[in-house]
């Protein structure tokens, strides 16, 4: 079998995580920005931030909104590690994300052990 091209594991990394969200979150999130940098993944994903959360936030409860937001990031990055995993086939080392509340973005930064094996590996930017 052909090995993907880096676009393609890009777009599937992408339509998972829209599955994801989906599925364990409820939430039609929009916009999946998703590349890779030699051994870093950067994903930013737009309307992220849940029904339930921007309902507590209108209500005024900025800290319950972020105390909900910090247990959904413990019971979701888990399953980002294991799906990017999944994808590429290579160990995630360490995976970070952060959600603006304010602006329902949510970036992710996952460090890879190494790049992915792809059919045209020079079209991964490579770190300085």
């Amino acid at each position: 079998m052909e090995e993907p091209t880096i676009g393609q594991l890009e777009r599937e990394i992408s339509n998972r995580i829209r599955s994801l969200y989906n599925v364990k979150l409820g939430q039609r999130i929009g916009r999946i920005i998703c590349h890779f940098f030699d051994t870093q993944l950067a994903i930013t994903i737009e309307n992220s931030v849940t029904l339930a959360e921007q309902t507590i936030l209108r209500s005024g409860n900025d800290v319950l909104a972020e105390k909900v937001r910090l247990d959904i990031d413990k019971i979701i990055k888990p399953l980002l590690k294991d799906t990017i995993e999944e994808v590429i086939n290579k160990p995630v080392i360490e995976l970070m994300s952060y959600t603006s509340l304010t602006s329902g973005r949510t970036a992710i930064t996952a460090i890879l052990e190494q790049p992915p094996v792809v059919r045209n590996p020079r079209a991964i930017p490579k770190a300085n």
